[in-house]
């Protein structure tokens, strides 16, 4: 029997209508395209007590804008407190949580009980959702969250598909999985290399990724193949599960969540357009849904490393790990973003994020599908001198299209 066909014949869950697409949000300009490109939910870091201290993150006015923007969408906010804190981390938690209520986000991630417990007692209005940082794998620990008023748990990256099942038939509650990003070396939410080497705090919003650097091994004080310097990494390959969304879905997965808080906008918008259009495309026909080629090369095109499973199906081996210089499959720059379009002339305003130039091939993409390649031809900046080339970073651009385009849209460039 299937993995699927024995999820299949699991007991009672409690779910969502669907799965909600949930998405990284490093800066305010990050939390619009990942909204607008159709991500239901995105998490975001205020400025303190989070665990991406050296994203941009939010400031309280930020993120009330964050939320305007959001609503429009029906979209909601969620921010990320998930630190485990020390006695002088405490300092002004009930005014922050209480902050982050009036702001209207709808819930935060949290791991450190002393956080969970201030925000249902301050900030009633804020859901709290249990961070992967608590590594929960089994439901007799999701059941003892439940029954502590928890609505959601984030469970462990090391869990399985196997045992989110039978997560779900045994407890009533809204389970959230990474389906895609990075994965840790250590177990989820307990690594101190970043500690160790650096003296930075992986739990306090410090990790420095040790588990990426480049690592020679040495026996006896003799270095191993002493001619190849750096010979390896500890770091794992990427976690991508767009060709197993059947599989989460009749799970019962409620809440899919990508990794990403530190990566690029074009990244962001390029897997939450890809995710987006192959969830509607299950709910539009489950019983006929097939895999697009089209969503796993535009995966492909964003920046990340190589790709696996994860845990969902077994325990990853060696072959999970990257150990050689990592190599893109198709990789692309992000070139621009279309701030205007005139039907009349089919020309596009483009604010440029990466230098091109006429007579080079780029390509449009946008919510929901639309894409298109084109060789760029005469370019000019708004007072309409022509320009060999676009070099200098956010200059407006004016160029003809080859197909209509809307505000959002993205231009990107193949680097070889």
């Amino acid at each position: 029997m299937s993995t699927l066909t024995k999820i299949k014949h699991r007991g009672k869950r409690h779910r969502l209508d669907r799965p909600e697409l949930l998405a990284p949000a490093g800066n305010l300009e990050k939390l619009k395209f990942a909204v607008h490109y159709g991500a239901d939910a995105v998490y975001i870091g205020g400025q303190h007590y989070g665990l991406r201290s050296n994203a941009d993150n939010f400031s309280l006015e930020e993120m009330k804008e964050g939320v305007r923007f959001a609503e429009k969408y029906g979209a909601k906010v969620f921010v990320a407190t998930n630190i485990y804190a020390h006695n002088e981390d405490l300092a002004g938690i009930e005014d922050y949580l209480k902050g982050l209520e009036e702001a209207g986000i709808a819930a935060i991630i949290a791991a450190d009980p002393i956080i969970v417990d201030t925000a249902m007692r301050v900030a009633p209005k804020l859901e709290v959702h249990l961070s992967t940082q608590q590594s929960i794998l089994n439901w007799q620990a999701v059941q003892f969250w439940k029954e502590e008023g928890l609505p959601r748990v984030v469970l462990a990256r090391e869990t399985s598909l196997e045992e989110i099942a039978e997560i779900k038939s045994n407890v009533d509650i809204e389970i959230e999985a990474f389906i895609h990003g990075a994965m840790c070396s250590s177990y989820s939410g307990r690594c101190v290399l970043s500690n160790h080497f650096t003296d930075r705090d992986s739990n306090r919003g410090g990790c420095s990724q040790s588990c990426r650097w480049k690592y020679d091994l040495f026996v006896d004080q003799d270095m191993v193949n002493a001619e190849d310097e750096h010979k390896f990494t500890m770091g794992s390959k990427d976690l991508c599960m767009i060709e197993h969304l059947p599989e989460l879905i009749e799970v019962g997965v409620d809440s899919f969540k990508i990794e990403g808080r530190m990566k690029s906008v074009h990244y962001v918008a390029t897997v939450v357009n890809a995710y987006r259009q192959a969830i509607d495309a299950y709910f539009d026909n489950p019983e006929g849904y097939e895999l697009k080629q089209e969503w796993i090369d535009e995966i492909n095109k964003s920046a990340n490393r190589p790709l696996n499973t994860g845990f969902f199906f077994q325990t990853p081996g060696a072959g999970e790990h990257i150990y050689e210089p990592e190599e893109k499959a198709a990789p692309f720059d992000f070139a621009g973003v279309v701030l205007e379009y005139d039907h009349a002339s089919g020309m596009a305003l483009v604010q440029q994020r990466n230098h091109f130039k006429p007579g080079q091939e780029v390509e449009f993409f946008g919510p929901g599908g639309t894409f298109f390649k084109q060789i760029v031809g005469e370019i000019t900046d708004e007072a309409r001198t022509v320009l060999d080339a676009a070099r200098h970073p956010m200059q407006t651009i004016r160029m003809k299209v080859d197909y209509p385009l809307k505000p959002m849209d993205m231009m990107r460039k193949k680097v070889r």
